[in-house]
Protein backbone atom coordinates (compact mmCIF):
# COMPACT_ATOMS: atom_id res chain seq x y z
CA UNK A 1 0.00 0.00 0.00
CA UNK A 2 1.37 3.44 -1.25
CA UNK A 3 2.03 6.15 1.20
CA UNK A 4 -0.63 9.23 0.91
CA UNK A 5 2.45 11.57 -0.10
CA UNK A 6 3.91 8.81 -2.42
CA UNK A 7 0.75 8.90 -3.95
CA UNK A 8 0.66 12.49 -4.39
CA UNK A 9 4.09 12.40 -5.96
CA UNK A 10 3.86 9.44 -8.59
CA UNK A 11 0.40 11.75 -9.85
CA UNK A 12 2.73 14.56 -9.65
CA UNK A 13 5.11 12.87 -11.57
CA UNK A 14 2.20 11.78 -14.30
CA UNK A 15 1.80 15.61 -14.94
CA UNK A 16 5.36 16.15 -15.27
CA UNK A 17 5.03 13.04 -18.10
CA UNK A 18 1.90 14.40 -19.48
CA UNK A 19 3.73 17.77 -20.06
CA UNK A 20 6.54 16.46 -21.86
CA UNK A 21 4.39 14.50 -24.29
CA UNK A 22 2.68 17.40 -24.95
CA UNK A 23 6.12 19.51 -24.69
CA UNK A 24 7.87 17.51 -27.67
CA UNK A 25 4.43 17.37 -29.79
CA UNK A 26 4.36 21.44 -30.21
CA UNK A 27 7.95 21.48 -30.66
CA UNK A 28 7.32 18.11 -33.40
CA UNK A 29 4.48 20.62 -34.97
CA UNK A 30 7.30 24.07 -35.13
CA UNK A 31 9.63 21.88 -36.69
CA UNK A 32 7.14 20.72 -39.23
CA UNK A 33 6.35 24.35 -39.94
CA UNK A 34 9.93 25.36 -40.02
CA UNK A 35 10.59 22.43 -42.62
CA UNK A 36 12.16 20.18 -40.14
CA UNK A 37 10.77 17.24 -41.22
CA UNK A 38 13.19 14.79 -39.75
CA UNK A 39 13.31 16.76 -36.46
CA UNK A 40 9.16 16.68 -36.62
CA UNK A 41 9.31 13.06 -36.78
CA UNK A 42 11.50 12.32 -34.24
CA UNK A 43 10.14 14.47 -31.48
CA UNK A 44 6.11 13.01 -32.22
CA UNK A 45 7.66 9.99 -32.14
CA UNK A 46 9.55 11.02 -28.41
CA UNK A 47 6.31 12.43 -27.52
CA UNK A 48 5.02 8.68 -27.91
CA UNK A 49 7.33 8.07 -25.65
CA UNK A 50 6.38 9.89 -23.13
CA UNK A 51 2.93 9.59 -22.77
CA UNK A 52 3.87 5.79 -22.23
CA UNK A 53 5.69 6.96 -19.12
CA UNK A 54 2.93 8.49 -18.39
CA UNK A 55 0.97 5.50 -18.89
CA UNK A 56 3.02 3.22 -16.70
CA UNK A 57 2.82 5.34 -14.03
CA UNK A 58 -1.00 5.62 -14.38
CA UNK A 59 -1.14 2.01 -14.20
CA UNK A 60 1.31 1.35 -11.91
CA UNK A 61 -1.04 3.41 -9.32
CA UNK A 62 -3.92 1.61 -10.16
CA UNK A 63 -2.50 -2.05 -9.42
CA UNK A 64 -1.36 -0.86 -5.81
CA UNK A 65 -4.76 0.29 -5.39
CA UNK A 66 -4.47 3.87 -5.74
CA UNK A 67 -6.00 6.55 -8.07
CA UNK A 68 -4.43 7.88 -10.39
CA UNK A 69 -5.38 11.61 -11.44
CA UNK A 70 -4.89 13.47 -14.32
CA UNK A 71 -3.78 16.96 -13.45
CA UNK A 72 -4.60 20.14 -15.40
CA UNK A 73 -1.71 20.63 -18.09
CA UNK A 74 -0.17 24.30 -18.67
CA UNK A 75 0.23 25.09 -22.68
CA UNK A 76 3.65 24.41 -24.43
CA UNK A 77 6.24 27.31 -25.76
CA UNK A 78 4.89 27.35 -29.67
CA UNK A 79 8.13 29.26 -30.60
CA UNK A 80 11.70 28.87 -30.73
CA UNK A 81 14.68 30.92 -31.67
CA UNK A 82 16.43 28.20 -33.23
CA UNK A 83 16.70 24.35 -33.54
CA UNK A 84 19.77 24.03 -31.67
CA UNK A 85 17.60 26.40 -28.82
CA UNK A 86 14.84 24.28 -28.70
CA UNK A 87 17.17 21.17 -28.09
CA UNK A 88 19.13 22.91 -25.70
CA UNK A 89 15.92 23.90 -23.70
CA UNK A 90 15.02 20.05 -24.39
CA UNK A 91 18.34 18.99 -22.63
CA UNK A 92 17.38 21.09 -19.48
CA UNK A 93 13.66 19.93 -19.67
CA UNK A 94 15.04 16.26 -19.38
CA UNK A 95 17.46 16.98 -16.48
CA UNK A 96 14.61 18.60 -15.12
CA UNK A 97 12.11 15.19 -15.27
CA UNK A 98 15.51 13.34 -13.52
CA UNK A 99 15.40 15.26 -10.59
CA UNK A 100 11.72 14.41 -10.46
CA UNK A 101 12.84 10.83 -10.81
CA UNK A 102 15.32 10.88 -8.47
CA UNK A 103 13.17 12.71 -5.59
CA UNK A 104 10.87 9.95 -5.88
CA UNK A 105 13.46 7.57 -5.98
CA UNK A 106 15.09 8.91 -2.42
CA UNK A 107 11.36 9.22 -1.22
CA UNK A 108 10.61 5.30 -1.49
CA UNK A 109 13.57 4.64 -0.07
CA UNK A 110 12.71 6.84 2.73
CA UNK A 111 9.53 5.27 2.59
CA UNK A 112 10.89 2.12 2.88
CA UNK A 113 8.60 1.59 0.02
CA UNK A 114 10.69 -0.81 -2.03
CA UNK A 115 7.77 -1.69 -4.75
CA UNK A 116 7.93 1.65 -5.97
CA UNK A 117 11.59 1.86 -5.60
CA UNK A 118 11.68 -1.58 -7.69
CA UNK A 119 9.44 0.28 -10.05
CA UNK A 120 11.21 3.50 -10.64
CA UNK A 121 14.56 1.72 -11.56
CA UNK A 122 13.10 1.82 -15.14
CA UNK A 123 12.64 5.08 -15.38
CA UNK A 124 16.43 5.65 -13.90
CA UNK A 125 17.87 4.40 -16.35
CA UNK A 126 15.24 5.67 -18.90
CA UNK A 127 16.30 8.90 -17.85
CA UNK A 128 20.02 8.19 -18.43
CA UNK A 129 19.39 7.46 -21.85
CA UNK A 130 17.13 10.50 -22.54
CA UNK A 131 19.88 13.16 -21.25
CA UNK A 132 22.83 11.03 -23.01
CA UNK A 133 20.98 11.27 -26.30
CA UNK A 134 19.91 15.08 -25.85
CA UNK A 135 23.45 16.11 -24.92
CA UNK A 136 24.81 14.45 -27.93
CA UNK A 137 22.13 15.79 -30.21
CA UNK A 138 22.94 19.69 -28.46
CA UNK A 139 27.07 18.45 -28.90
CA UNK A 140 26.20 17.19 -32.58
CA UNK A 141 24.14 20.31 -33.79
CA UNK A 142 26.98 22.38 -31.53
CA UNK A 143 29.71 20.62 -34.08
CA UNK A 144 28.20 20.43 -37.38
CA UNK A 145 27.01 24.34 -37.14
CA UNK A 146 23.75 26.12 -37.65
CA UNK A 147 24.19 26.81 -41.10
CA UNK A 148 21.81 25.27 -43.62
CA UNK A 149 24.20 22.42 -44.71
CA UNK A 150 24.45 21.53 -40.80
CA UNK A 151 21.09 21.66 -39.87
CA UNK A 152 20.30 19.98 -42.79
CA UNK A 153 22.21 17.13 -41.69
CA UNK A 154 20.84 17.44 -38.52
CA UNK A 155 17.44 17.14 -39.40
CA UNK A 156 18.05 14.14 -41.89
CA UNK A 157 19.68 12.64 -38.56
CA UNK A 158 16.92 12.87 -36.83
CA UNK A 159 14.28 11.17 -39.17
CA UNK A 160 16.59 8.20 -39.28
CA UNK A 161 16.57 7.97 -35.79
CA UNK A 162 12.86 8.42 -35.71
CA UNK A 163 12.29 5.69 -38.45
CA UNK A 164 14.89 3.42 -36.35
CA UNK A 165 12.53 3.69 -33.53
CA UNK A 166 9.71 3.16 -35.25
CA UNK A 167 10.90 0.11 -36.70
CA UNK A 168 11.63 -1.09 -32.97
CA UNK A 169 8.20 -0.44 -31.71
CA UNK A 170 6.50 -2.51 -34.01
Amino acid sequence: MLSNNMITKLNEQIGVEFESSNLYLQMSAWCAFKGFEGAAKFLSTHAEEERMHMTKLFTYLGETGAMAVIPALSKPQQEYDSLAAMFEQILKHERFVTAKINDLVALSYEEKDYSTLNFLQWYVGEQHEEESLFSSLVDKINLIGHDGRGLYLIDRELGKQAAMSAGAQN
